[in-house]
């Protein structure tokens, strides 16, 4: 079998589906990715064909600017970056890779919609891969009408992630806009992030609790967000591991003793020597963290990170400070509450075991075989 796997060229729009094209890869099949410039490297290193696909959201976000003009509505502006600039230009991209490759399925991210029209257009199912939060009900109705160009007139339920999916959401956790697609098929979220070394804070021996704080691979004004969790954290009798990811770990400047900043590390590897997560909510921490079993203190941010944020709250795994609310003095005693809260950590427990339970990347590869058997007539060229 052939496979297809499309996303954007961002860390939380591809990272969440290599788990699943290793596995087919693993399995004897044919993947190939099809994404931006910026990480063709990264996937050539780990063996795949690739091709150039897309842009990136600033680059999108420009362009939606420009057509939209000075004082837009914010909702329009992203609405006009995801259903007409990004996912028109992957469109038309993927055109000569699907006519050169010649998949038997497109896997691609929950957002990057424009794979499904390119193809349709080919005579090629598509599955899209859950990787966060549906839109809100009056977006997603308003995206339905913008991306009547991708279903020619035949929108499903979500209009991003169409009438099949695979879903990481576990059932304490779901997302009912994605539980209600006619094809869905659970996916255990399984975290990749390379092979980044693990620091030496993590394992070595310690007497006190390790913090995890991080703000993921988005700004969002994540540098003095920062600062204030570090000076809230560092009040503790704690360690504090902070990642800035992309960000330069010097802009932090000076931070106490007990504090050690890096850029990127290996999530998966590290979370099982911690105690605490503080972080913005993006899924792929949300989930990591889940699946250790841990309790969580989220700062959100941006994008779904807000719903995502009171989904832990209201669950009772964890807490959360938005805005105005997040202050040094308020990261100090939410973070020394959930230390010590045996309900929060009894439930993320409970939700670990929820994970445990979904099926490995490698047991869906026979489902794909099935969607690929789905093949529809190709449409006509818009």
């Amino acid at each position: 079998m052939r496979l297809l796997f499309s996303a954007r060229p961002a860390h939380g729009h591809l990272h969440p589906l290599l788990p699943l094209a290793l596995a087919a890869r693993a399995a004897g099949h044919e993947v190939t990715f099809a994404t931006g410039a910026a990480f063709l490297p990264r996937l050539r290193q780990e063996g795949f064909e690739v091709h150039e696909a897309g842009i990136g959201v600033a680059e999108a976000e420009a362009e939606a600017r420009r057509r939209c003009g000075d004082g837009a509505d914010p909702i329009e502006l992203i609405l006009t970056m995801f259903t007409d600039v990004l996912p028109r230009r992957t469109s038309t991209d993927l055109d000569p890779v699907l006519a050169d490759r010649r998949p038997d399925l497109v896997v691609y991210e929950q957002s990057d919609v424009g794979a499904v029209a390119a193809a349709r257009r080919a005579g090629v199912p598509a599955v899209s891969h859950i990787i966060g939060r549906s839109l809100p009900d009056p977006v997603r109705a308003r995206a339905a009408e913008r991306l009547a160009w991708v279903w020619e007139g035949e929108t499903p339920h979500d209009p991003l992630a169409g009438d099949r999916c695979l879903d990481i959401w576990p059932p304490s956790l779901r997302d009912p806009s994605t539980h209600a697609i006619p094809t869905r098929i659970p996916v255990r979220p399984t975290p990749w992030s390379g092979a980044a070394p693990l620091p030496e804070i993590a394992t070595a021996p310690r007497e006190r609790p390790l913090v995890y704080l991080t703000l993921g691979t988005v700004a969002f004004g994540a540098v003095e967000t920062l600062r204030t969790a570090v000076e809230g954290l560092s009040r503790l009798p704690v360690d504090v591991l902070v990642a800035t990811g992309p960000g330069d770990p010097a802009a932090l400047g000076e931070v106490p003793a007990s504090v050690q900043v890096e850029g990127f590390v290996d999530q998966a590897r590290l979370l099982p020597h911690v105690d605490l997560v503080v972080h913005h909510g993006g899924t792929g921490t949300l989930l990591g963290a889940f699946a250790a079993g841990l309790p969580q203190l989220l700062l959100p941010r941006g994008a779904d990170q807000f719903v995502n944020a009171e989904v832990v709250a209201e669950l009772g795994a964890g807490r959360r400070l938005v805005g105005p609310e997040v202050t040094a003095e308020a990261v100090t005693e939410q973070a020394r509450a959930l230390l010590a809260d045996a309900t929060a950590a009894e439930t993320a427990t409970r939700v670990a075991a929820e994970i445990a339970e979904m099926p490995a990347p490698a047991d869906v590869v026979p489902a794909l075989i099935e969607l690929a058997g789905t093949r529809p007539e190709p449409s006509s060229p818009l």
